[in-house]
């Protein structure tokens, strides 16, 4: 479960086909709701919304929205809104205990992923994702569960006081130095209103005492249907699903002069303020400028969708020009954003953000300040506008597209603004049409206006994300900035130097041919190989709608070069991204690229080369020209080899105080060793090793031979239309035909048995627990099948045991895997955080729970839960093109057929408590192993 400080950001479609045929509307027309999402209220005031799809066959997703939470708590109850949120899953009427997780389990949900819930500061969601809705038994379960969640919460002493120590934990683990700022700049934010103390995690003093009354107030108080909504989405029959919600929600009561719902808005203040937050354990700064404004309440008319279309177009081109600046060397700031968004129920807020390059603050606020008064002073060009509105069309037109393949939670997403803000789920062809006139009329003066109006002298915040012994922004010198920049007469407008540029300019391609077929009938697919030697297996896919993706492998990789080269062969597609590609600089290749759906990516690993890409099949000829120009003509450009190294040198020195790089830096030193040639530490010597010749030289060797990649195509393409493309944008490129393999390098550990208790200074005292085992041992289906059993009845046992019984973490998280390559190996990792001084009772039950497994103590039910889920995954993956990307890949380079149920189904089904116990045995037998305790310097 998670707790958040909702922000939701102002997120805008905007629609195709040509203005000519754009209607005129009102200001008042209201814009017409999707009848496709069944909405309703019961008598008792519950609000409820069903929308049928079946984008995931055979699954439905249950949430119930609390419009509720931790503002709503008095000085006594302090975190108990989140706490709550934890208790629902320990105790209702009709599941006792873990009742609800024990029962969904069995239908194959995990906890965290599919059964989940958060708290913020306003409202409070709880989810059941993807659960299986064709048999009516478990349809009403889930709405069971969400009944209980309504009104019937057990709350019994014990589980209260279990819990207490869980979220301790929670608190624990998110305790860092992000989260000490905020609390120092929250008062600032909210002008000393509520907001600023009711962050929803809480006091621990509180969360440790409170009586339990006092929870059970909280939840009679705020608990009650008409501050509910419901929401079923998925594939469902809804006439079915409402009758069945108008029976079983019957029975939850009307509240009786019920406590007022109440707002709160933050007090207007007339001068600005302004805050330096520091901490010792952050080392890389920000600055945010803010402007608090009063809420623009839902209208749901055509000026409301005007206004919000106007700015949403004005932010988009400003944001791109910052991004345009950042890619220059002597930029001052790493990324900064300009924009608007909703903050609270009652405000909204303007915002300006900076990452400042290192000792380069007041520079980079000063230059995002003046490229902000630029934009309301002067505007935007008419290209920038038109290739902004390119993007959006065409961002709409594939929004259209997919209406069919909207995901549950984006659903989740409409439903919740409608029933917490009133947004009105919108007909989204019915929008597009309004969209079309709001485009026919835009021009720079319009939009100029809109965002002016948003730039106001009242409720100011400047708040300041300082470094120690940096030179942080004072108040005078933000001040200052803000004031010069509004009346600097120097400021000129905007000139934008993009030309019509085409992607592939000048370029000449020779095609080439395909020269054979094959077809696979057993996962029908085709391999076709083209006259350079090139092997192409296409598989026809349209679960996603008109989406294609590309992946191209070669073997080698950075194992082919000698230690001092690594990191130069492990930047250099790093360089070559930055640096655009053919006669296109990455700033020009983003403005081509405006309005089209397609993109081509390049990576380099430790064995291998990779090619890939994606695009909507109207823009796939785009993507391919992409993979033709990453072979024959990518672009490495000094200057963006400046800029990496800059970008590296920033990132070294933010290392200096974070308390995750040093654990990291501090585990590869215990495990590998200072001098490990092949597992590099990131430090000055590392940057100093980089070559702009050599990254360029390791680039061209790698991917000089075309014909030793291995492409492979899925997605809603016909042969009819792929074919052309292979022969004009793959075939043609020369392949020079050698054979290549992988060197095996193995990074050796420094023991196979290492322990050892690292000690670091930080600000909130807390332990980190890393434990590993790893061993040569045979790939093949059912070893991988057994390491995922293994560490997922492991994740349920220390969920039980670290987590419920002992309230000693948050949760600890175990991870398993299988490679094949360069040697086949099991490797199993157990993570989590805890207090220092329970570090060490907590231990040994880690190994216990392993040796339990060991001696075959496992339960039955455990292995139930875990078979299922991985049988409903499988399932559930089936619906996206990605399972046939896949199959054709697993088929081809790994030899074996993800539909033939021998492959995976057959072994899940077979695999027993005693398969388990001897692969746990077997592995774990004289594993290298080691365990790194991380805790605080005192």
């Amino acid at each position: 479960m998670k707790y958040s400080k909702k922000i939701s950001v102002l997120l805008l479609f905007i629609g195709s086909l040509t203005f000519a045929q754009a209607q005129n509307f009102k200001a008042t027309d209201p814009i017409a709701v999707n009848q496709k999402i069944k909405k309703g209220v019961l008598p008792n005031g519950m609000t409820y919304y069903i929308y049928p799809t079946d984008v995931n066959k055979n699954t439905a997703s249950y949430y119930i929205i609390q419009n509720v939470g931790s503002i709503l708590e008095n000085d006594q109850q302090k975190g108990l809104a989140h706490f709550l949120e934890h208790m629902a899953f320990n105790g209702t009427k009709h599941f006792e205990g873990k009742g609800i997780l024990n029962t969904l389990q069995k239908q194959g949900a995990v906890f965290g992923k599919n059964i989940n819930a958060y708290t913020s500061t306003d409202e409070t969601v709880y989810n059941l994702d993807n659960i299986p809705s064709k048999d009516g038994g478990v349809v009403d379960t889930c709405l069971l569960v969400l009944h209980d969640w309504s009104n019937f919460l057990s709350l019994t002493d014990e589980e209260i006081d279990a819990e207490r120590g869980v979220i301790t934990e929670e608190w624990r683990t998110r305790q860092n130095a992000r989260a000490r700022i905020y609390n120092q700049l929250a008062p600032y934010y909210y002008n000393n209103s509520l907001y600023a103390e009711r962050m929803p995690i809480g006091d621990m003093d509180i969360v440790k005492n409170f009586k339990y009354q006092v929870l059970k107030d909280f939840y009679k108080d705020w608990y009650r249907p008409d501050l509910q909504a419901i929401a079923i989405v998925g594939d469902i029959n809804a006439d079915e699903i409402e009758a069945k919600i108008k029976k079983l929600f019957a029975d939850i009561p009307t509240p009786v002069n019920p406590k007022k719902r109440f707002e709160i808005a933050i007090p207007e203040r007339v001068e600005p303020t302004f805050k330096l937050a520091l901490d010792k354990e952050i080392s890389a700064s920000n600055i945010s400028f803010m402007i608090r404004h009063t809420a623009e309440k839902s209208t749901n008319d055509y000026a409301e969708l005007e206004k919000s279309t106007q700015r949403s177009l004005a932010f988009s081109i400003l944001n791109n020009r910052l991004a345009e600046m950042a890619q220059k060397q002597e930029c001052p700031f790493k990324s900064a954003s300009i924009g608007y968004q909703n903050y609270t129920r009652l405000n909204d807020m303007w915002i300006l953000n900076v990452s400042p390059k290192p000792e380069k603050q007041a520079e980079a606020f000063a230059m995002v300040m003046n490229e902000w008064v630029r934009a309301y002073k002067f505007g935007f060009s008419k290209g920038e506008i038109e290739r902004a509105i390119t993007e959006n069309i065409s961002s709409y037109e594939n929004y259209l597209d997919k209406l069919n393949e909207i995901p549950h939670k984006q659903v989740i997403g409409m439903v919740k603004d409608d029933y917490l803000n009133h947004e009105v789920i919108a007909d989204p062809k019915a929008e597009f049409e309004i969209v079309k006139s709001i485009l026919k009329n835009v021009d720079t003066k319009i939009l100029q206006e809109q965002i002016s109006k948003l730039y106001t002298a009242q409720n100011r915040v400047v708040a300041v994300t300082g470094v120690e012994n940096e030179n942080n922004l004072t108040q005078e010198k933000a001040f200052d900035i803000i004031q010069k920049a509004e009346n600097d007469a120097s400021l000129q407008p905007y000139v934008d130097t993009f030309e019509g540029k085409t992607l592939l300019g000048n370029l000449k391609i020779n095609s080439g041919k395909i020269v054979s077929e094959k077809k696979e009938a057993s996962i029908d697919a085709t391999t076709f190989v083209l006259s350079n030697g090139v092997k192409v297996h296409y598989k026809f896919a349209d679960k996603n709608k008109k989406e294609v993706e590309l992946k191209a492998e070669s073997f080698g990789g950075t194992s082919l070069y000698e230690p001092q080269d690594l990191p130069s062969i492990g930047r250099t597609t790093t360089l070559a991204m930055m640096s655009g590609v053919g006669e296109l600089s990455n700033v020009d290749l983003d403005k081509v690229l405006k309005g089209k759906i397609a993109n081509s990516s390049v990576s380099i690993s430790s064995l291998k080369e990779t090619v890939s890409g994606s695009a909507n099949v109207k823009d796939i000829e785009t993507m391919m020209q992409l993979v033709h120009l990453r072979f024959v003509q990518p672009r490495f450009d000094n200057q963006m080899y400046a800029l990496l190294k800059q970008r590296l040198q920033n990132s070294l020195k933010n290392r200096a105080n974070d308390i995750n790089a040093k654990m990291d830096d501090s585990l590869t030193a215990v495990v590998y060793g200072k001098n490990n040639p092949i597992v590099q530490p990131f430090n000055q010597k590392y940057i100093d090793d980089l070559s702009f010749d050599k990254m360029k030289a390791f680039y061209l060797d790698r991917f000089a031979d075309v014909s030793n990649f291995e492409f492979y195509i899925v997605g809603d393409v016909s042969p009819e239309v792929l074919k052309p493309l292979l022969e004009k944008y793959i075939a043609s490129i020369n392949g020079i035909k050698r054979k290549e393999k992988f060197k095996t390098q193995v990074p050796k550990w420094t023991s196979n048995k290492i322990d050892k208790d690292v000690f670091i200074k930080m600000e909130t005292p807390k332990s980190s627990v890393r434990i590993a085992f790893s061993k040569e041992y045979a790939f093949n289906q059912k070893n991988r099948i057994l390491t995922s059993y293994l560490a997922d009845i492991l994740t349920l046992r220390y969920t039980e045991s670290l987590r419920e019984k002992e309230g000693g973490t948050y949760g600890a998280h175990v991870n398993a895997n299988v490679d094949k390559l360069p040697i086949s190996k099991v490797n199993l990792q157990v993570n989590f955080d805890c207090d220092a001084d329970k570090v060490e009772h907590l231990l040994p039950i880690v190994y216990q729970e392993i040796d339990k497994i060991k001696k075959g103590e496992i339960a039955a039910e455990d292995i139930e839960k875990t078979r299922t889920n991985y049988l409903k995954s499988r399932e559930d993956s089936k619906n996206f093109n990605s399972y046939s990307m896949n199959l054709i890949y697993n088929y081809f380079e790994n030899n074996y057929d993800m539909n033939d149920p021998a492959t995976y189904v057959d072994i899940v089904k077979s695999i027993t408590a005693k398969d388990i116990q001897e692969f746990a045995n077997s592995f774990l037998n004289k594993a290298d192993s080691y365990e790194i305790v991380f805790k605080p310097l005192k």
